[in-house]
């Protein structure tokens, strides 16, 4: 009987040898954060226009990461980001939704590669051969250039969203389940990207209906001023 690998399409198994021809390299950022979208990049360098310094993008300082974001954009033959929602993520599951983002960031390039390295362990349905690699962003300058791209990218997008919600600190933990992030989740409740299917979301939401189903309905709209009598101010909507 024939193994589950053998039945492995081309496209996704490691190549024994290399076609000549363009080399993209695919990474994301934002699988671990509780808020926000998945984002990808996929990068074609240029052998003639080399990028000295290129690494993967969490060893790298943010000044660093910015500058080398320009110089990416400026030589490289051709670059794309893209993304998965926060709706998305919670309708198909992060893992689905990372592949998806960078299918997408594929699609997205004006050149088409022959060969195409993603960092990890897994690889997006693409129409051309493609490999994973293992901490390739560390190991893939290609790759190096695209997890670079993706996370700034990202980390762009949080400081937009620190301005709209500046309570929950999206700034400073990119979205990322830290302790400041989950005491200010508990605080005010979950804001509309929050990723509802993630645990520590998916807690605050339910305690907050709870919560919501005990208040009698005469009071459900109401709250107390500093001497304990009743305010007609209304709750905020919840976020369920």
């Amino acid at each position: 009987m024939r193994s589950r690998k053998s039945l492995a399409l081309p496209e996704q198994c490691a190549l024994p040898w290399h076609p000549p021809g363009l080399l993209a390299g695919v990474d994301e950022a934002g699988r671990g954060p509780l808020a926000g979208p998945v984002v990808a990049a996929a990068v074609i360098l240029d052998d003639l226009n080399p990028i000295a310094g290129l690494a993967d993008s969490k060893v790298l300082t943010a000044a660093r990461r910015e500058a080398l974001y320009d110089e990416i954009r400026a030589k490289a033959l051709c670059c794309s980001v893209a993304e998965a929602s926060v709706e998305e993520i919670d309708r198909i599951n992060i893992l689905q939704a990372t592949m998806l983002a960078m299918r997408r960031a594929v699609q997205g390039l004006r050149l088409k590669p022959v060969r195409v390295l993603v960092d990890g362990n897994r690889i997006p349905p693409l129409d051309v051969p493609a490999e994973a690699i293992v901490k390739g962003d560390a190991l893939v300058q290609a790759i190096s250039a695209a997890s670079i791209l993706a996370k700034v990218e990202r980390d762009r997008w949080c400081a937009q969203l620190h301005e709209s919600y500046p309570q929950y600190g999206f700034a400073g933990h990119k979205g990322y389940g830290t302790a400041e992030h989950l005491a200010a989740l508990r605080l005010h409740g979950a804001c509309p990207e929050h990723r509802r299917t993630f645990a520590p979301v998916a807690r605050v939401l339910s305690a907050t209906i709870a919560t919501a189903s005990t208040v009698p309905p005469d009071l459900a709209a109401q709250e107390t001023d500093g001497s304990g009598r009743l305010t007609a101010s209304p709750r905020p909507p919840l976020l369920a």
